[in-house]
């Protein structure tokens, strides 16, 4: 314990930063920025500046959109990021993108606002959800791994304003939690060996969305 301290100190003399810390970089996208820089490629949806300029929406269409940051990839560590849906059913599906090697093949963690506060038990547990296409669909899950990749949110916010997601992905392990709750509403093992790849927006199915504030910690 005593070498680690004194090796601690010659390092922050010397102005020199451990590896261990230096493996860490925390990156903020201004995501209205990118836009107006176009530094974003859309894939089957539409893309604008929200109306008080500071968020990014895409548009409500058939099947699944992706908004790919160009240029940007992400393999271990976190993805932070702020969505807007609406407490519509079936028709707010949106998340986040990781892992990505096309438009038809990436990861992806996506909320359903609609099931937030439902009634309905087992619609409250179809509220977070992973995926890994083109194979693992949310259907393919639902009807093979039923319960599994899918959870409820815990503490689940107002379906119809802004909440903050924090996706953790470290080797195989996905966990997702929501605002300020401590424990993980969601944690998978990935059901590939991809280790890294795009990062972008996602919507699913006759859905629209708006987001902001993302940042990404890269191990």
């Amino acid at each position: 314990m005593k070498k680690h301290c004194l090796l601690w100190l010659t390092y922050s003399l010397f102005g020199i930063v451990p590896s261990l810390v230096q493996a860490q970089k925390t990156t903020n996208y201004d995501l209205a920025s990118l836009l107006e820089q176009k530094k974003l490629t859309v894939y089957n949806r539409t893309i604008y500046l929200s109306d008080d300029k500071m968020a990014v929406k895409l548009n409500e269409k058939d099947r699944e959109g992706i908004v790919w940051l160009n240029g940007i990839t992400f393999g271990n560590g976190t993805i932070e990021i702020d969505l807007k849906g609406k407490d519509v059913l079936q028709r707010s599906f949106l998340g986040v993108a990781f892992h990505g090697v096309n438009d038809s093949t990436y990861d992806a963690v996506y909320f359903r606002p609609f099931n937030f506060h439902a009634k309905d038990s087992i619609r409250r547990i179809h509220a977070v959800q992973y995926i890994s296409h083109p194979v693992y669909t949310w259907s393919k899950l639902r009807e093979e791994r039923n319960g599994v990749y899918e959870k409820a949110v815990i503490s689940p916010p107002d379906p119809n304003n802004w909440f903050h997601a924090r996706i953790e992905v470290v080797g195989e392990t996905v966990q997702v939690y929501v605002n300020d709750v401590k424990t993980a509403s969601l944690t998978i093992k990935k059901l590939n060996d991809r280790k890294d790849g795009k990062i972008g927006l996602w919507v699913g199915d006759g859905s629209d969305g708006e987001f902001k504030n993302l940042k990404i910690t890269r191990r």
